[in-house]
């Protein structure tokens, strides 16, 4: 079914948008927040550029950015205000050799990009009034080879790089022009296969899917960044995990596990930082689940399965955190690699 008429900013929705390589579009959805229901938005999918991946809608939800990952790109669409639709702004802007994660800070106004093949950091100055990207003096920051993820702390004041081949984690201070520098003791040590991190909202936790050790680790975050596992980490989890989300107010944790369909649950504690499973545990997924996003409001999980090609919402319970189907879901063209919701 397709929208039209709503304003992009509709109170009691979001919107969502998802990245399908194979067709080199960017699907559009509305999600009602009652009930999760998806519902397309006119003239999605869009075109962009050649095999979009990472993908990340602005604070403002005027914006889009896409990279594509063989162009070595990164798309700007426009969000029109009253459906939600897109619409790109050229010419792209060019960044290091396949972007394989983006991530913009709390303000807006910072992009980070890690280039996996390029093995480097690119960092960009967003101009509020029209979305144009600038690339930050100073950088594309070379690191070691095969950076994979990143994160930026709530406050902006640290970044995270994940480095698969090391299992390890690098961590940046970032000055307010945007500029980068290594976090002495970098690099800080997760386990085999370190592939994806989240950082609690609180800013004091990061946590790591370690895909080939099928373990989280977790590492707390000093005040200069530095980072240092907590007892017990890391810790066993399901069969090959892949993606770790936190709720909005940081009281629960979610892994997915790729290689047992399946997701984890646990309650943080507020001090340690340390899960305790949660007695629902583990909960059933759709084939191949592969990313995990809380909505903004912290009502729903939305879990992405490539094997399936659909999206999956869950809905978290504030007193339990014990994920329950909401029997909504959305079926999508081609498999999914990147999704944003907005704000």
């Amino acid at each position: 079914m397709l929208l039209m008429g709503a304003t992009a900013c509709a109170p009691g929705t979001h919107l969502a948008y998802v990245t399908l390589p194979e067709s080199n579009g960017v699907a559009a959805y509305r999600i009602r927040d009652v009930n999760s229901i998806f519902t397309a938005i006119v003239g999605s999918p869009y075109l962009a550029g050649n095999s979009p991946g990472p993908i990340v809608v602005s604070p403002s939800t005027k914006y889009v950015y896409v990279a594509n990952r063989v162009d070595n790109t990164i798309s700007l669409f426009k969000v029109d205000s009253q459906i939600g639709s897109l619409t790109e702004v050229l010419p792209r802007a060019a960044t290091g050799l396949v972007p394989a994660a983006m991530v913009m800070n709390a303000s807006g106004s910072l992009l980070f990009v890690v280039n996996e093949i390029g093995s480097s950091i690119s960092v960009y100055s967003i101009n509020s009034s029209n979305g144009a990207l600038s690339l930050v003096a100073g950088t594309p920051v070379f690191t070691t080879p095969n950076p994979v993820t990143l994160a930026v702390t709530p406050s902006g004041q640290f970044l995270y790089v994940v480095n698969t081949n090391l299992g390890a984690i690098f961590g940046y201070s970032i000055a307010a022009s945007g500029a980068l520098q290594l976090v002495p003791g970098s690099p800080f040590p997760s386990d085999v296969g370190a592939f994806s991190l989240v950082i609690d909202p609180n800013g004091k936790f990061v946590y790591v899917a370690n895909s080939t050790a099928s373990t989280v680790s977790i590492l707390a975050i000093a005040q200069n960044g530095a980072l240092s596992p907590v007892a017990g980490s890391p810790f066993a989890t399901g069969t090959t995990p892949i993606s770790v989300a936190v709720s909005k107010g940081g009281q629960y944790l979610y892994i997915a596990n790729q290689g047992s369909n399946n997701i984890t649950e646990y309650s943080i504690d507020p001090n340690t930082g340390f899960p305790t499973v949660l007695t629902g545990s583990p909960v059933s997924a759709s084939m191949g689940p592969s990313l995990l996003l809380t909505d903004p409001d912290g009502f729903f999980l939305y879990v992405v399965s490539q094997g399936s090609k659909t999206i999956t919402s869950f809905s978290i319970p504030a007193a339990t955190g014990e994920l329950a189907g909401t029997a909504e879901s959305t079926s999508t063209s081609a498999s999914v690699v990147g999704m944003a919701v907005s704000h």
